[in-house]
């Protein structure tokens, strides 16, 4: 089982304090800048920041669908989010830059093994960057508004 990674980023015209709080914000901001791919998104405990778990549907591809449950931890300016089904993690670093911030996300997981492992490592990173990459728009549009 090979590691695989998607890795996204974006810049926004928001202070790394803002954008922390709008991404640990699993209550009102985060099911706002979920793209079509999320379903049955459910806050299980908390809601804002640590020690917060999070339930959702991903539908990465037609026929390639996953029940997530994550227990989200957050420290200085990194929330990380593993998911109790899977050894998925997703990693989202907010960084300043100039008057804003660089936000980046990075997932890994442990993949298959095997010719089902080879084209997991070939098309899943780029099909999962596709969807950060929309979440991080929807998040940079969702920032304009504060």
């Amino acid at each position: 089982m090979a590691q695989v990674t998607a890795i996204s980023s974006v810049t926004v015209e928001a202070t790394p304090e803002v954008v922390l709080g709008a991404l640990g914000d699993y209550t009102t901001v985060r099911p706002r800048i979920l793209t079509e791919h999320y379903s049955d998104y459910r806050v299980v405990e908390g809601g804002i920041g640590d020690g917060t778990v999070v339930g959702w549907k991903l539908q990465a591809t037609k026929s390639r669908s996953r029940d997530f449950l994550v227990s989200v931890t957050q420290s200085g300016s990194e929330l990380v989010e593993r998911d109790a089904n899977s050894t998925m993690v997703t990693v989202w670093n907010v960084a300043p830059a100039g008057s804003g911030s660089t936000v980046s996300v990075t997932t890994t997981w442990k993949g298959a093994g095997g010719i089902g492992g080879f084209f997991e490592r070939t098309f899943a990173p780029a099909g999962l960057r596709k969807i950060q990459d929309e979440v991080l728009a929807n998040l940079a549009r969702e920032l304009q508004h504060r």
